[in-house]
């Protein structure tokens, strides 16, 4: 392990890949402070920029961004009410209360330290974790791939905020695409109607128009709306013996950020809802929460910056991504013709490790870049909707065009941009669709192989303990949430 860090370091400190860590950290910081523009749309638009890049490139500057992104967000949150990302809107309940006080330099200093410290400390739980995970998981034969992929695929179904019906119907329309092209054992061709099928729905494109495209749709219906009013910023910081009130808030939100995390299909929004919720539970001041408590934003920025290494860890151990984003990296790596999973660690050791030591890196310099951008980063709100729609807009069909460079991936882009805008006017989720695109093909290989291998026979999914366990805790995560709403409803 230690060599394997010192690798990663050796990486990151090369001038070219440190450039392009900087890179990274300010795309981030803009995409994270843009209402509308999630981590997953940034690292979707950047993916396609990365194809000539080497690979350990391309993966500092994604790992920059993605960690840079969950942090901007915030910052608009905070000076303006507006969160950058849906996992800074536990942040501004505190912390646009503390704006409206004039203590918002305050506010930006205790979520940036938060950030830092989630940020710091989860990146060394995922160096301690990933690692054994995928050496655990070298022991994995089909069926518990298979097993692995329907447990993964059951937890973004149960977690779907809007409901499990929809979250259910999003999941099943992307294993639907995932079975266009061409069969994964006999070869034959499945619902090919075009020659640019035959290697099924491309990734990109359909990731770069479910969540750019349709977001870009979204901003055309405002662009009436008038653009949002700067805040003045006064003075950052904040006492010492503020954060020694708050050691325990701040040592509680990674820890659950991270947890929270490493379970596919939860991300940083349900992280950072978590953290908050439990930070008012056991608060002797329940009834300042909501109101400029400074224990709110360190308990929703802790546990969100945390949770992006949590989603490493079994995007690289396993090859489960732990949230959209991490689908999209999953994808991205895929791109470059890098297998995350189990024997990521043996194959391309540089990769995960990179992935590591730029976590390490980025987290001084984004709190730097934090506490001296402010005033920089929350006037990216200002720019105009229609503006930012069409420059959005520029970026998805360049981007869909460089994957192939041809028009075929475009249409495909087009026709997922407009599918993610009719399945977020319907309040259907479109990650659970994401995730099943990525796990799809997965849990259908390896259900293939366990029945060639097992000559037709069912049982054979029931003969090795560890597929038992996770399919059986794949039932009651699908089922506990449908017993759970029936019985509020009876209660109401």
């Amino acid at each position: 392990m230690i060599e394997g860090m010192l690798t990663g370091f050796s990486h990151v400190f090369q001038l070219s890949h440190f450039l392009g860590l900087l890179i990274g950290i300010a795309i981030g910081y803009f995409i994270g402070s843009m209402p509308g523009l999630t981590p997953s749309i940034g690292i979707a638009l950047i993916i396609p920029f990365t194809f000539t890049m080497d690979p350990v490139m391309a993966m500092i500057i994604i790992t920059s961004l993605y960690m840079a992104a969950e942090y901007g967000g915030g910052i608009t949150a905070i000076l303006l009410n507006a969160p950058g990302t849906p996992a800074a809107a536990a942040t501004a309940f505190d912390g646009y209360e503390l704006t409206k006080k004039g203590e918002a330099g305050k506010a930006l200093t205790i979520s940036i330290i938060a950030s830092a410290i989630g940020a710091l400390s989860s990146s060394v739980l995922l160096v301690f974790t990933a690692v054994p995970m995928a050496s655990f998981a070298l022991e994995f034969g089909p069926t518990e791939y298979f097993a692995l992929a329907v447990f993964g695929l059951s937890l973004v179904a149960s977690l779907s905020q809007e409901s499990l019906l929809k979250g259910m119907l999003s999941m099943l329309l992307g294993l639907l695409i995932v079975t266009i092209g061409l069969d994964p054992v006999m070869g034959t061709p499945r619902f090919v109607f075009t020659n640019g099928l035959f290697e099924g729905v491309p990734f990109l494109p359909a990731l770069i128009g479910l969540f750019a495209l349709s977001e870009v749709l979204y901003m055309l219906e405002d662009v009436k709306e008038k653009p949002a009013k700067s805040e003045k910023l006064k003075g950052i910081g904040a006492p010492f013996s503020l954060f020694k009130k708050m050691w325990a808030t701040l040592v509680r939100a990674p820890l659950l950020g991270y947890f929270i995390g490493v379970i596919p299909g939860a991300g940083t929004t349900i992280a950072s809802l978590v953290s908050y919720n439990e930070a008012k539970r056991v608060s002797k001041t329940k009834d300042t929460f909501g109101k400029g408590n400074p224990e709110g934003i360190a308990a929703s920025e802790g546990a969100n910056n945390a949770a992006v290494s949590g989603a490493f860890a079994p995007l690289l151990a396993l090859g489960i991504p732990g949230s959209a984003s991490a689908a999209i990296i999953i994808g991205a790596l895929t791109i470059q013709g890098i297998q995350p999973g189990p024997m990521l660690f043996t194959d391309n050791p540089e990769i995960p490790y990179s992935i590591f030591a730029t976590l390490f890196v980025g987290v001084p310099i984004m709190t730097l870049v934090g506490l001296g951008g402010a005033r920089l980063w929350v006037k990216v709100v200002l720019i105009p909707k229609r503006i930012l729609a069409v420059f959005v807009a520029g970026i998805c069909i360049l981007g869909a065009f460089a994957y192939s460079n041809t028009m075929f991936p475009v249409w495909i882009m087009v026709t997922f941009g407009i599918l993610g805008y009719i399945l977020r006017k319907c309040n259907v989720p479109t990650t659970p669709m994401v995730l099943s695109l990525v796990l799809g093909f997965m849990m259908e290989t390896n259900f293939r192989r366990a029945m060639t291998v097992s000559g037709g026979d069912y049982s054979f999914f029931f003969q090795r303990p560890i597929t038992v366990i996770l399919l059986a805790v794949s039932i009651i995560t699908l089922v506990l949430p449908i017993i759970q709403k029936t019985r509020s409803r009876k209660n109401k």
